[in-house]
This record gives C-alpha cells, structure tokens and sequence, in this order.
C-alpha cells in the first residue's frame, strides 16, 4: 500500500477522534444545566462543570425557550429560540396586555408578570411539548377566571389577593411540569375610557364633598367657639357687674350703718333722715336746668318738712354737744 494513502486514512481517522473529542466535552455554566438522550431515550442530566458525552450516541435534547422584547414602537414581542441549555434561575416572563371581562362586563387590560423556576428538568422537558407557551397560556386563562370572579371595583382594589391567588393556581398547576411559580405581579389594571373618566368625575366628587365637610366642620367648630367665647365674656361681664353692685351695695349698707348709728346717738329718728335724704336728692334733680319749671308739692311735703327740721336740730344738737 502506498505512503501517501495511509498518511491521508491515519489523519482522517485522527482528525475523526479530534472532532469526536471535542463534541464529547460540554462545559455547562453554574446554574444551568443539559438533558443528555441516548439513542433518543433520556439518560441523565449533566450538572454544572465539565461532562462528557458519547456523541452519536448521545446527544442533548432540545428545548424551545422564549424571552420578551420592545419593538421600535415599544411593543412588547415575544421571541421564540431553541436552546440546548436550561437556565435553573428564576426567570421572569412579561406577557402583552390581555382583555379580561370581569364579573360586572367590564373589559379591563391586564399587564401581568410571572416569575417561576424549573426544578426538574427531565419533567420540563417531557411533561410539556413547549413549556414556555404552556405557562403563558395558562396565565392567561387563569387570570381570565379569576377576574372573572371579581367586579371592577374589587379588582381595582384587591390586586395583592389576585396575585396571590394566582400563584397559588399556578404552581399548583405547573407542580408536574418539573415547575415552581414563585410569585405573579399585576402590572397594570386599565379599565376603559369612559369608565376612567367616570372614576376620575367620581374622585373629584369625592374630594369636594370632603372639602365641605371639613369646611363645614371648621365653621361649626368656629361658631361653637366663638359663642363659648361669648358666653365666657358675658359670664365675666355679668359676674364683674354683680360685684360692683356688690360692693356698692355694700358701701351703701354701712354708710347706712354709720349714719344709723349717728343719728340714734344724737336722739333722732334714722328713718326719717334717710327720707329726707332721699327728698332732698329728688328736689336737686328737679331744679336742675335752665327750664322754668311749676311744681306741684304733695301733701307729703309736709312730713319733708318736719324731716328737714328734725335734721336741723340734730345738727344743732351735735354742734351743742
């Protein structure tokens, strides 16, 4: 045989060994992994590091994967790939909006988010044909029913309880996919138009009858505080008035007293000078003024009178004395 076509067998069979080598070394990432068939039937599951398989014989299995993407118009696109690797970390996947009618016939678009993890490889890949669209699919369908439950108000209200029910059905759901549902978040809950626009007329609403309210309040609060202040004023006034009369009346009692007690020591007759008193004060004030005045004296005047005398001479008593 000759040289050369040895030379050229040896070097194929090597380059052969070379090619078959290289193919039978897999370097998988941390936190990724490969499903290894052998002649199409599942083998084992290659772990993180170095592995080596028996190519022809072996080879990894497919597995179709989609991520989500904007568009020039910020849209967002779902984009499909196929992947020999599957990444074991939490993956998030963000849906479009979808049209949900809830239990009052109100079209809402929802903008939902759900985060899972594969668990079990050999399941998410022979438990699903495509487990990417089966999540998405079922997210959507359970979010159809479970705000389908709910009317608007309480959608709008209860978006903590419907994510939470929703990972609840979720991982329930997806358990045998080899798939763990570790939350769902509700992004955006966008209710018509004019339900908006109602909604927006009755906040507004709701604000101004607050506002009165409160304006209300304060103006009764104010009233009840300006009477109480009144009041406080008028019992001060009233109580500073009795006191002066108090103390005038209490200045005239014992001037009445004194002039009782001097008169009853000169001999005289306390009642009548206080009469008198009285007349003369009355008879100043009358004569008071530049008008000419007729005055028609009473029979009285007679006891006046004697009163006046009495005083004299208790005067002239006094100054005797």
């Amino acid at each position: 045989m000759p040289v050369e076509p040895v030379f050229i067998i040896v070097a194929a069979v090597a380059v052969f060994i070379i090619i078959l080598v290289v193919k039978g070394f897999k370097i998988v990432p941390q936190a990724e992994t490969m499903v290894i068939e052998r002649l199409g039937r599942y083998n084992r599951t290659l772990e993180s590091g170095i592995n080596i398989i028996w190519p022809i014989v072996e080879k990894p299995r497919r597995m179709e994967w989609r991520f989500t993407k904007s568009d020039s118009q910020g849209n967002k696109v779902i984009v499909a790939r196929e992947t020999y690797r599957i990444d074991l970390r939490e993956t998030v996947f963000d849906f479009p909006r979808q049209n949900v009618i809830t239990k009052d016939n109100v079209a809402l678009q929802i903008d939902a988010l759900i985060y899972f993890q594969i668990v079990d490889p050999k399941r998410a890949v022979y438990e699903v044909a495509n487990l990417p669209e089966a999540i998405e699919k079922l997210t959507k369908t359970t979010l159809r029913n479970v705000l389908g439950e709910l009317d608007l108000d309480e959608s709008l209200a209860s978006r903590d309880t419907i994510n939470t029910r929703l990972t609840t059905i979720l991982d329930q759901s997806t358990d045998k996919w080899g798939v763990k549902v570790t939350r769902v978040e509700l992004q955006d809950i966008l209710p018509p138009k004019d339900i908006r626009q109602a909604m927006e007329k009755q906040m507004r609403a709701e604000r101004d009858r607050r506002a009165a309210i409160l304006e209300a309040e304060g103006e009764k609060q104010s009233a009840i505080l300006r009477a109480e202040g009144e009041k406080q004023s008028a019992i001060r006034s009233a109580e500073g008035e009795a006191e002066a009369r108090m103390k005038v009346a209490e200045g005239e009692a014992e001037a009445i007293r004194r002039v009782t007690a001097s008169v009853s020591a000169s001999g005289g007759d306390p009642i009548n000078y206080l009469i008198a008193i009285r007349y003369i004060d009355a008879l100043v004030h009358m004569f008071q003024g530049n008008d000419s005045k007729v005055i028609y004296m009473p029979f009285e005047a007679t006891g006046l009178l004697s009163s006046i005398g009495g005083i004299k001479d208790m005067f002239k008593a006094s100054g005797e004395g």
